[in-house]
């Protein structure tokens, strides 16, 4: 071999060399804040305990306490976040969860006395600061709770008997409007959903006040009553995207929230924030912000283009934000690309009360897949809590790095950047793949361990118990 030909050779031996070299992860701070933790396993195992009693002797199931819930929510009007008989309100609550879920006759009224609940909550919460500490974990163990408690109920009624679509008030929208599922949807709606990949999950439960949302998209509809949808999405960036397209990807849960019109500068202004949203997405590309970083306007991440769109009309959307504290959290976050623990979350959405819940669709199935996914992500954020890392295989590193530059390549052409999405490295792809996988593993076994569960008993594993059950098979 002549003296060209070897340094060719080394040239291509160093160049796959430098393919297997690892990136250099660097952890990030966890944010200053204190994580919520209901730290009530005694309580949870009482409520068991008394479901189960009922269950076997129906004949002795109690009246549902709902006037009674209804006359002590009345009594808090205008109580602040620290009064407690919010507590007791809870409390009372989730006994009469426990009623319903082994007395099916009356679980559909208490489902829908949890929407009329929600709604009196909120407005109940209107003027509170809910980027106060003591504010935002009241609201979260309200409506978290409440949430929590009533689909514990829909889980235990028949398939067919439970309530797919679970309606709030028709709040007043200034602008244009069309019908979707017998449901009025305006301009300017916000719709929360809750993907069925590992990351949804993970972008769900990983933060302090752990929800059940991992995406949202901001609505326009035009004078012609035209349905469509601006989304920021990790593959491709903002999009916009009609009825087909929106409910064309994997879902297990939806809300659509809508401003209140006391909360609005003026009426127009969610119609405008749309039509600005709408406007941006069809200029040109937008990328995704894999940071989350709600302060650099140049790429948007799915919470800010609604947050982006709002703002210039004077409505503050996130008043009260996501925080990720756990040092196993922060860990795994900056792992996917994560470099701000103070953001934007979806889930934040659900406990701002300048938001009015309109509508609220769930499905059997996809309902206890959602609490299986939740408790594997549990699981395993509680294990990198101990010292868990995430992996991923360092043998088809190189081959990811070529794939990420061909993906560089199809962007840079006009195409879609693929298999590896533009501003995701080769590594964090791979650790993708590793949630996905180890995640799927998990996943499986909770739910053959649940079916035997259920076998055995008679009835579904409350979400307690899948936590366990993900522990034993982390």
């Amino acid at each position: 071999m002549g003296t060209r030909g070897r340094k060719v050779a080394l040239a291509l031996v160093v160049l796959g060399a430098t393919l297997f070299v690892p990136e250099c992860p660097s952890d990030l701070e966890p944010a200053t804040s204190v994580p919520f933790a209901w730290d009530d396993d005694v309580g949870w195992q009482a409520l068991e305990a008394r479901f189960v009693a009922l269950r076997e002797r129906p004949t002795e199931c109690p009246p549902l306490p709902i006037e009674a819930l209804r006359a002590r929510l009345g009594e808090l009007e205008g109580a602040g976040p620290s009064d407690a008989r919010w507590a007791g309100w809870e409390q009372v609550f989730f006994d009469a969860a426990a009623i319903a879920a082994a007395c099916p006759a009356g679980a559909a009224e208490l489902v829908a006395f949890q929407g009329e609940a929600r709604a009196v909550i909120r407005r109940q919460a209107r003027d509170w600061d809910i980027a106060e500490p003591a504010a935002r974990r009241r609201l979260y163990r309200v409506l978290q709770g409440t949430r929590a408690a009533i689909e514990e109920v829909m889980l235990q009624m028949p398939p067919a008997a439970m309530p797919v679509v679970v309606r709030g008030p028709d709040v007043p929208s200034a602008g244009p409007c069309t019908e979707l599922h017998a449901t009025r949807v305006c301009s300017g709606d916000i719709l929360l959903s809750r993907g069925g990949a590992p990351t949804s999950a993970l972008i769900a439960r990983g933060s302090d006040h752990p929800g059940s949302f991992s995406h949202v998209a901001l609505v326009h509809v035009d004078e012609a009553g035209t349905f469509r949808t601006i989304e920021a999405h990790i593959e491709v960036g903002v999009v916009v995207a009609g009825l087909e397209r929106y409910e064309g990807d994997p879902k297990l849960r939806v809300m659509l929230l809508r401003p209140r019109p006391d909360a609005l500068p003026d009426p127009g202004a969610p119609h405008r924030a749309a039509e600005a949203a709408l406007a941006r997405a069809e200029a040109g590309h937008v990328a995704y912000d894999f940071a989350m970083d709600f302060h650099d306007p140049g790429k948007l991440f799915c919470s800010e283009v609604a947050s982006s769109s709002y703002g210039p009309e004077g409505v503050d959307l996130w008043r009260g934000l996501t925080t990720m504290s756990g040092a196993g959290t922060a860990r795994w976050l900056s792992r996917f690309g994560v470099q701000n623990l103070e953001t934007q979350g979806p889930s934040d959405l659900e406990y701002d009360p300048s938001l009015a819940v309109v509508a609220e669709w769930r499905d059997p199935e996809a309902l206890f897949r959602a609490h299986v996914d939740d408790a594997v992500v549990d699981a395993l954020l509680e294990g990198a809590d101990q010292g868990d890392d995430v992996g991923y295989d360092r043998l088809r590193l190189p081959l990811a790095r070529v794939a990420k530059a061909a993906s560089w390549l199809r962007g840079a052409f006009g195409g879609t950047p693929e298999p590896i999405p533009e501003g995701m490295s080769a590594t964090v792809a791979l650790r993708v793949e590793w949630l996905r996988e180890r995640h799927g593993a998990m996943a499986a076994a909770v739910i053959d361990e649940a079916e035997v569960y259920r076998a055995e008993r008679g009835y579904l594993p409350p979400y307690w118990e899948l936590v366990t059950m993900a522990r034993r098979h982390r």
